[in-house]
């Protein structure tokens, strides 16, 4: 299976039923599977005229009950941030995947980069905080592309899946599960009559029931800072409501948001931070290392946003070096820098790429032989 089918069933099997997009290299497989498998199970595909359309496509869709998707390179997921940041606010269940391609501007299409990883979070204006996830192989993108569904489903907002070109487009043999044993999470519907309904409603867990057009219940939607019953306000209390209740959903919500892979860590003095594609290269470079008795280990984030603060702090408590091999000039490397204040310049290493060449098992495992 190719990873950008991988999303594809994914989705569908999350329960996706409604996609709009517009074709863009390397995500393009994807929209052209849900165009074919859509229909047949009874579900919406349309080809929208740009990446604009297609986030708000998939809002109204989603506000109209429809499970929704889209998909789209970095070229169309900047057009796409101002709806990103509608969804959000807005609080609309929706998933974009953005299988990332050399930038910036039309870049490579068909070469690989990493540079979309701050985008993802702060790329809408205003705060907006982010759920995104990240995949290292084709299995693992159909695996993340139903909890990003469910995410969005269960948090009400706007989940962003990021892929790397060579994850989109690789193949490999996977043994998909059981749909008996997947979790597939539906919004939460509301239960009380229509007049007592409160689109964005408050509770501890900060996850509230979500009505859609034409189940009877009168609710207002509009990217204006809102109340309650989602009315524009210009009260300060409302607005500050309404923008603590984005924030904490998120980070009341840590431990059930955030995924992290720890690899033979237990006895590492050496860390390597790296997420996607190249961590498959690290995983190569840290199995030729230990074969020379180099005690290295890996963490990568399967949750890239919100950042795993708590559980990277503890994992590099006790290792001296931390890589950072990245497809990009520089993005999480400073993440690493604010959680490792405590370690010297000199103990935090990068590897940047930007030439739309992969980094390689040996270029991770000289910079290893460098700093053991």
């Amino acid at each position: 299976m190719q990873g950008n089918e991988a999303v594809a069933y994914g989705a569908l099997d999350a329960g996706v039923n409604f996609f709009a997009g517009y074709p863009i290299t390397p995500s393009t497989e994807v929209a052209e599977i849900l165009s074919v498998e859509l229909p047949k199970r009874g579900g919406v595909f349309v080809q929208m005229e740009d990446e604009i359309a297609s986030i708000c496509a998939i809002t109204g869709a989603s506000l109209a009950g429809a499970k929704s998707l889209t998909a789209t390179s970095g070229p169309g997921f900047s057009l796409m941030q101002e709806g990103i940041g509608f969804a959000k606010i807005t609080e609309t269940p929706c998933v974009v995947v953005n299988v990332q391609r050399m930038g910036p501007s039309t870049g490579m299409p068909t070469s690989p980069a990493q540079g979309d990883i701050m985008q993802a979070k702060w790329g809408s204006h205003g705060d907006s905080p982010s759920i995104v996830l990240y995949p290292d192989s084709v299995k693992e993108s159909y695996e993340l592309t139903i909890r990003a569904v469910n995410l969005a489903e269960k948090y009400r907002t706007c989940v962003i899946l990021l892929l790397d070109e060579v994850i989109g487009h690789m193949r490999e043999a996977v043994r998909l599960p059981d749909m008996a044993n997947v979790r597939v999470i539906n919004r939460i519907k509301p239960t009380v009559p229509p007049h007592w309904y409160k689109h964005y409603d408050e509770n501890q867990k900060y996850l509230s029931p979500l009505a859609s057009y034409g189940e009877g219940y009168r609710f207002h939607v509009t990217g204006l800072t809102h109340d309650s019953h989602g009315f524009p306000t210009n009260k300060s209390s409302e607005a500050s409501e309404m923008m603590e209740r984005l924030r904490k959903k998120i980070d009341y919500n840590i431990r059930d948001l955030v995924q992290i892979e720890s690899h033979q860590m237990e006895d590492a003095k050496i860390a390597i931070f790296t997420a996607g594609i190249t961590a498959r290269a690290a995983k190569a470079a840290i199995a030729m290392a230990r074969a020379e008795g180099i005690k290295v280990g890996l963490l990568r984030p399967l949750t890239i946003w919100p950042f795993p603060d708590d559980a990277v702090r503890k994992m590099l408590r006790n290792v001296e070096t931390v890589i950072v091999p990245e497809l990009n000039q520089g993005q999480l490397i400073h993440e690493i820098q604010r959680l490792t204040k405590d370690k010297s310049d000199g103990n935090l290493i990068p590897i940047q790429r930007v030439n739309g060449q992969l980094i390689t098992p040996n270029d991770i495992l000289r910079k290893i032989k460098e700093v053991s």
